[in-house]
């Protein structure tokens, strides 16, 4: 589940009758959806981390925000099973503060937590740190070492150096914790970590992010990718081309697992939830309207919300080969729907949405499972509150009645959860990047 704020994923949830406006700072209400999710039997929260303001802020509630380290470890004492992802970037933090945060979580959490590794791209970003923008070479030169210098840094203790031995005083063997002394072209680091292993040894990593060094990322690291996809055949080739990814930086296919995207706003039927939907955004769909025409080659500037498109309207549409939104949100509209109801069934959102009862989410999952499409889902709730326990209470048995979906966790920690294999320290399958060690 998308997690980051304590309202929701849709921009008007933090003023939905059912929810605290005051949610974006309430830590306890964030522990609560965790909670929630866990109880059914998510493997992980994911989090996002946006480090500038997006949007208006006199009405924009900026959205997956909240500090992620922070967040988790509060989540971490609230839960016992779930896995706490979260996102680090490479390029404006030095390896051994990420390795370190990350470890330190992953021993609160007891074995659960998964760094999402990723570069930044946004110069608003790079501006708050007082920095431009490296080139995207450089941004990727520098992730792939930092990468290699935290893993080290993660298995700079062996497995068995912590002896905590009362009785004898020995708390630890020194020979079996050593210094990495690892330098790159971007970082570098002496080590050791002085943190010892968690119950899976180091935290696991996901990636997300598109294009070709995105899959090679993926492929040389990730257990876990954090797909954006709108389409069954686009989902279907980029799980494929990144298990491809994989296998040629030797490992197992199998090792990399590919999340799907999926916005979820739940009702009894279809036109309860796009009346829910309608009501949670109010006027914000209406400037959604150019961004429609566009996709389907139409002018609908002055058009009304609350009729459908006509006939001509429908027969001129061409939509646009350049976005894979285009082919649903003319479906939807051919179905007959107003203008209001097409942007309602989120046409235009950045994943597809099921706006609808909670089998029709069963289904869509389903489908895009047994098409080799996904290997699991990342859902964004429209608003916790209301939102999420439909998924639990409804969406979850339907999973499980059909054999889908598992009935209680297979293990304790995140590896156990994604069926991954252990790991401690660099990977020995992966060259190293112009890494050189400085002893």
């Amino acid at each position: 589940m998308a997690f980051g704020s304590g309202y929701g994923t849709q921009i008007g949830a933090w003023r939905w009758p059912a929810v605290d406006p005051t949610g974006w700072t309430n830590f306890d209400a964030m522990v609560r959806y965790a909670q929630l999710a866990e109880r059914g039997k998510f493997q992980f929260l994911f989090m996002p981390d946006f480090q500038s303001m997006k949007g208006d802020i006199a009405t924009d509630p900026q959205q997956l925000i909240m500090e992620p380290m922070m967040t988790l470890a509060a989540v971490a004492r609230g839960t016992k099973h779930i896995g706490l992802v979260a996102t680090g970037s490479t390029t404006f933090n030095e390896p051994f503060n990420l390795a370190r945060q990350f470890k330190a979580l992953d021993l609160l959490s007891h074995g659960r937590a998964g760094w999402n590794v990723v570069p930044t791209s946004d110069p608003v970003i790079a501006a708050n740190y007082g920095q431009s923008l490296p080139t995207r070479r450089q941004k990727y030169e520098r992730l792939h070492e930092v990468v290699q210098v935290v893993q080290a840094l993660w298995g700079s203790w062996e497995e068995d150096a912590w002896l905590h031995d009362a009785e004898s005083g020995k708390f630890a063997d020194p020979a079996k914790v050593r210094p990495i002394n690892l330098r790159g072209k971007h970082v570098a680091s002496a080590g050791p970590l002085v943190l010892p292993p968690s119950e899976q040894g180091q935290p696991v990593i996901f990636q997300a992010g598109g294009g070709q060094e995105g899959q090679t990322v993926a492929g040389l690291y990730a257990s876990g990718v954090i797909g954006a996809v709108f389409t069954i055949d686009e989902a279907r080739a980029q799980r494929l081309a990144l298990r491809a990814a994989a296998k040629r930086a030797g490992r197992d296919p199998d090792e990399i697992k590919f999340f799907a995207g999926v916005m979820t706003t739940l009702a009894s039927t279809r036109r309860s939830a796009l009346d829910r939907r309608i009501a949670m955004n109010g006027d914000t769909l209406e400037q959604l309207a150019g961004y429609l025409g566009e996709l389907l080659g139409l002018s609908l500037a002055g058009a009304s919300l609350d009729q459908p498109l006509s006939s001509h309207q429908l027969s001129s549409a061409r939509p646009s080969p350049y976005d894979p939104r285009s082919g649903n949100a003319l479906r939807i509209a051919r179905e007959g729907w107003t203008l209001r109801d097409i942007l309602a069934h989120g046409v235009i959102d950045y994943h597809p949405t099921v706006v609808g009862p909670p089998v029709d989410l069963a289904d869509h999952m389903q489908k895009w499972f047994e098409a080799g499409a996904a290997d699991g889902f990342w859902l964004c709730v429209d608003a916790y509150e209301d939102g999420l326990p439909p998924i639990v209470d409804e969406v979850v048995p339907i999973l499980q009645k059909r054999g889908l979906f598992h009935s209680d966790y297979a293990g304790s920690t995140l590896r156990d959860h994604l069926s991954v294999p252990f790991q401690y320290g660099r990977d020995p399958r992966h060259r190293d990047f112009e890494l050189v060690r400085q002893d």
